[in-house]
């Protein structure tokens, strides 16, 4: 029975060590919940946007971060960011692949993020503040479908007749790209906050709105094929 006990009780020994070299399970605050999402990073005079989408999935230097398509081009200082944390102060700091901070933010209004004063002054919205829901009188008028935010490879006119009870014509310009002649498109609509652009085979292309007349094509192509309003 003594044999026993003492094994018992090594076993107990055992599994109390094992427990304490384990790490503890991560806790995320209310405030970094709070952020995950799609966000949009500007200037104070809103002349330069973008917008960034954080997640909680776990990144090599904190948690995922991901990049829209024209901040690269808005933002060259934002452009190495791969990840973001949130210490106990909640403090929003975006970092690179080295965990070097490039930048700081702190809550200044619910929704609302703006850099500390050592770093250049940029300001984090929700994108439900910054963008009401489209309707279709927002989009009839011209459009250029371009490959990464500054090669036009087609003109169109979104149009305001309808093609059909539940879309509108579109009408393309001479000279688009053969990747969209071949596609052929001839309707759009909008669909739960998408835009849906309809081809002549009954193949459909979707978009979401990144930034006010930016759309771009879903899922994400590398260049970004994008929908803008010239």
């Amino acid at each position: 029975m003594t044999r026993f006990l003492a094994g018992a009780l090594l076993l107990l020994c055992a599994d109390l060590a094992v427990a304490q070299q384990a790490p503890a399970p991560s806790t995320v605050s209310d405030a970094a919940r709070a952020l995950v999402g799609v966000w949009e990073l500007s200037n104070p005079d809103r002349d330069r946007r973008c917008t960034l989408t954080f997640k909680l999935d776990a990144a090599p230097q904190g948690r995922v971060v991901t990049l829209g398509p024209t901040c690269a081009a808005a933002f060259p200082d934002v452009r190495p960011a791969v990840a973001w944390t949130m210490g106990g102060d909640d403090a929003l700091k975006l970092v690179d692949a080295k965990g070097v901070v490039l930048f700081e933010l702190t809550e200044v209004e619910s929704g609302m993020y703006e850099t500390t004063p050592t770093y250049t002054h940029y300001f984090l919205q929700t994108l439900a503040a910054t963008n009401k829901e489209r309707i279709t009188d927002d989009l009839f008028g011209d459009w250029q479908i371009t490959r990464g935010p500054s090669r036009p490879i087609c003109e169109l006119t979104l149009g305001n007749t309808a093609y059909d009870p539940d879309s509108f014509v579109v009408m393309l310009k001479p000279g688009c790209d053969a990747s969209i002649t071949r596609f052929a498109p001839v309707a759009w609509r909008l669909d739960r906050g998408q835009f849906v652009m309809i081809g002549a085979g009954n193949q459909s292309w979707r978009f979401e709105e990144n930034e006010a007349n930016i759309w771009s094509r879903i899922p994400a192509a590398r260049p970004p094929v994008l929908m803008v309003k010239p």
